[in-house]
């Protein structure tokens, strides 16, 4: 195959003069592959195969030819042997070795191979080989520049230790950290099973405005803008609720959405302002059917995460035994083990909150008492919050760090859950459930409210003590007339996608399964 020439561009000596001694070494390595004729940034490479692909055709005895290959990797190892350079390259889908051979290449091929480093795009002809030890190999026959990479991996590239320089250059960690490739792969692959997983129970997927006029979906503070031209301010989204149930309304009976919300509070392990939600809407359902679904989401992105079938991809007796799946729903999370296997336990609030704060909530005296022994003054007045606000802390001090899971904590108090619509014997209780593991809230559901004229009075509840004007404001008027035209019964489904990956790929930390999480600017130095 002839060299592929380009046009040898100048050096700019301003330029060179400023680089840092190890990049200064890459730019010369550069010109050289120039002088060699060849373009130092690439050209398009077709027909080679994914990596993955190409090692099972491998003979398995050394010395043994095997069939001719293209494969294209970044170079991740190099080493010298005789005769022999022996370099490591990688795709998105597996790692192989390659052996130059001195007296199998020509001197413009050796002296090419030369020039290369560390993070170098390359593109390979040869034929597959296993060598003396046994390992895979493509034995080269023709090398292709693809890129030059200029900068120098982290620590020698044996993995660099600084996390925040690895989050704020996303590509090193993907290219260098092992595993981090593979883990954001695996994201991937889940929110496409959840997507597989709704279209196989009949809903549709829609896109819903990012900036809204109205904060409205939850009880979060918003990111606010403002828009010159019509000249109002408008809020980044904190939930996709409101819009998603006017769809429903207009006749989109199984509705939902993969969206970023955004939410202007703090950053810890669990908590990015900028985070994926799923929030699906059934007409006709209940929070009971949103149970249903919620286990078949998560247990079909975790037999995607696990590599095995799920109960959705073959048949399966009653009794579980013909699903290859049985028993692989077991998942180490940290020094914990989460079971997926289902059902999952539906647990009582009210019990819930007995057990482990060891009071009634329905005790007054005794909840606010307990209330003052601990929660800070300065998050809540005990005396002057309303009884079920008090609870709610009590038991997100309490019984939240208890809750192993999965499990569906359901039958919330209802002034607590504004948009849920209350159990028909008992209206102090909404139909919510929140599904918990090893203390952290997964999915949050309701049997949702479609009375338009309750719906406004609890919006009212909440606006309470803001001037009037701001109340006004902030009422979203429109969500409520969509209700006087007439929403289905329905059950509605929210799950936090990123904490979900967190749970599939053993990851601590939002931080580790978002591509670029919101990080600090970088001071000068």
């Amino acid at each position: 195959m002839a060299a592929d020439s380009t046009a040898a561009e100048p050096k700019t000596p301003a330029m060179t003069r400023k680089l840092h001694p190890l990049e200064k070494q890459r730019f010369d390595k550069l010109e050289k592959i120039r002088a060699l004729g060849r373009d130092p940034w690439g050209q398009r490479f077709d027909d080679h195969q994914p990596i993955a692909d190409v090692r099972p055709d491998c003979p398995e005895e050394s010395g043994e030819a095997g069939p001719k290959v293209r494969v294209a990797g970044r170079v991740m190892a190099k080493r010298k042997a005789g005769k022999l350079r022996f370099f490591g390259i990688k795709d998105q889908t597996a790692s192989i070795q390659l052996l130059f051979s001195r007296g199998d290449l020509a001197e413009e091929q050796w002296e090419l191979m030369s020039q290369l480093d560390y993070g170098d795009l390359v593109g390979i002809d040869g034929h597959l080989q296993r060598t003396n030890s046994g390992e895979v190999s493509v034995f080269v026959h023709e090398l292709t520049i693809l890129t030059k990479s200029m900068a120098p991996p982290p620590e020698k590239h044996h993995g660099a230790q600084d996390t925040e320089l690895l989050l704020r250059q996303r590509s090193l960690d993907l290219i260098y950290t092992e595993g981090v490739l593979e883990r954001m792969l695996t994201r991937s692959a889940i929110v496409d099973s959840i997507r597989g997983t709704l279209r196989d129970h009949g809903f549709h997927e829609v896109e819903t405005p990012v900036l809204h006029a109205v904060a409205g979906g939850a009880a979060a503070r918003p990111f606010e803008t403002h828009h010159n031209a019509l000249d109002i301010p408008l809020f980044l989204r904190i939930a996709l609720e409101l819009h998603l149930k006017r769809l429903m309304v207009g006749g989109i009976e199984r509705v939902y959405e993969i969206g970023r919300v955004f939410r202007n509070e703090g950053i810890d392990a669990t908590h990015n302002p900028e985070f994926t939600m799923l929030e699906a809407y059934r007409a006709y359902g209940n929070y009971e059917t949103m149970m249903d679904l919620t286990e078949a989401v998560v247990v079909e992105a975790a037999c995607v995460a696990r590599g095995i079938p799920g109960p959705g991809d073959v048949p399966f007796s009653d009794d579980g035994d013909d699903w290859p799946g049985e028993g692989g729903l077991e998942f180490e999370w940290g020094d914990k083990t989460i079971d997926f296997t289902t059902p999952w336990p539906r647990s009582k609030y009210h019990d819930l909150f007995s057990e482990h704060v060891g009071i009634d909530p329905a005790d007054e005296a005794a909840v606010r008492a307990k209330g003052r022994e601990v929660i800070p003054a300065e998050k809540i007045d005990v005396d002057a919050a309303h009884l079920d606000v008090v609870v709610s802390e009590l038991f997100e001090e309490f019984v939240e760090p208890n809750l192993v899971g999965p499990v569906f904590v359901i039958d919330y108090p209802a002034s607590i859950c504004p948009l849920t619509k209350r159990k028909q014997d008992d209206p102090a209780i909404a139909e919510r459930f929140e599904l918990f593991v090893h203390g952290m809230e997964l999915a949050n559901a309701y049997t949702e409210l479609n009375d338009p004229y309750l719906q406004q009075e609890l919006f009212e509840t909440q606006l309470e003590g803001l001037a009037e004007e701001e109340s006004m404001a902030k009422m979203d008027h429109e969500f409520i007339g969509a209700l006087k035209i007439g929403m289905p019964p329905a059950g509605g489904l929210g799950i936090g996608i990123d904490r979900l990956v967190m749970l599939l790929t053993n990851s601590q930390s939002i931080r580790d399964v978002i591509f670029f999480p919101l990080l600090r600017p970088e001071q000068p130095r």
